[in-house]
């Protein structure tokens, strides 16, 4: 079992929900977040006076999976979020010592499903 964490650009979320539906990939947590990566941000100019912005929105998308889905998974986030451009995200994989469904009490791979 393993937890595929993926860093995605906002505009690029229907395109990865898609390419994950394709391959068979349903279930998923998505939140909005803020951070810094390689690009460093950028600067604006606002009423005169110059604002760096270092912290962009990115979309981090979770999904549990069981290791037979784990290389379908990332190829599915890749076509879906690559633009080939700075920027493009990340996705990290980590091993998931347990996991439980809390409406039956299902353990393992079975909890995940």
């Amino acid at each position: 079992m393993k937890l595929i964490t993926a860093m995605i650009q906002p505009e690029k979320l229907p395109d990865v929900k898609k390419a994950l539906f394709d391959a068979q990939v349903h279930k998923m947590t998505v939140t909005n977040v803020v951070g810094a990566g390689q690009q460093k941000g950028f600067t604006e100019s606002y009423r005169g006076a110059i604002e760096e912005i270092n912290l962009l929105k990115k979309v981090r998308v979770e999904i549990a999976v069981n290791d037979n889905f784990v290389q379908p998974t990332i190829d599915a986030i890749i076509k879906g979020a690559r633009t080939g451009n700075i920027g493009d995200g990340k996705i990290m994989v980590t091993n998931m010592e347990q996991c439980i469904r809390i409406r039956t009490g299902e353990t393992g791979s079975a909890a995940i499903g």
